[in-house]
């Protein structure tokens, strides 16, 4: 008895640490920009591939949209290329674009153009979620795994408990 009870108590504590551990993953924001030493003949190519083929919604670069700047290539790449990966995966394979973007953990954000971002949770990479919107309003509509992970510990807990009484 005394046996059973003493692995019930150290049971009970692993389950306790590794739900905590799961429960508190380090989230970090990510964004795809361009980077600034990207050539425009590069950058304008990328983009315009992004904005077609790409499927990227691009309509706040387009003339009148609140980020549309047609002095600032690398801000309205950077835009596009955001775009492209939180729908598709921001990693630093989609965001890459021949050499001439790459992650950052910056919010490129400026003014009334807000981007889009996705969450990393403890190196892995969450559902695509965003903190930020295209337009000045913002909705925090973040997801994560946790719940699933400590759902599994805990029927984990469960089945070896009931193997050793």
């Amino acid at each position: 008895m005394l046996n059973a009870l003493t692995l019930f108590l150290f049971l009970t504590l692993a389950f306790a640490a590794a739900a905590a551990a799961a429960a508190t993953g380090v989230t970090q924001q990510l964004w795809c920009v361009a980077k600034n030493n990207a050539d425009d003949a590069s950058l304008q190519a990328a983009l315009d591939w992004a904005c077609g083929p790409g499927g990227a919604d691009c309509g706040p670069i387009q003339a009148g949209g609140v980020c549309y700047d047609e002095s600032d290539l690398i801000g309205m790449a950077s835009l596009a290329f955001n775009v492209y990966c939180v729908k598709n995966g921001m990693n630093e394979e989609d965001c890459d674009f021949g050499g001439a973007a790459a992650l950052t953990s910056l919010d490129p954000s400026h003014g009334n153009c807000k981007f889009q971002s996705s969450t990393v949770i403890s190196g892995n990479f969450s559902t695509t979620s965003n903190t930020s919107s295209l337009d000045s309003s913002s909705a925090d509509m973040r997801m994560s795994h946790g719940s699933s992970e400590v759902r599994t510990l805990q029927l984990l807990f469960f089945a070896i408990v009931m193997i050793f009484l």
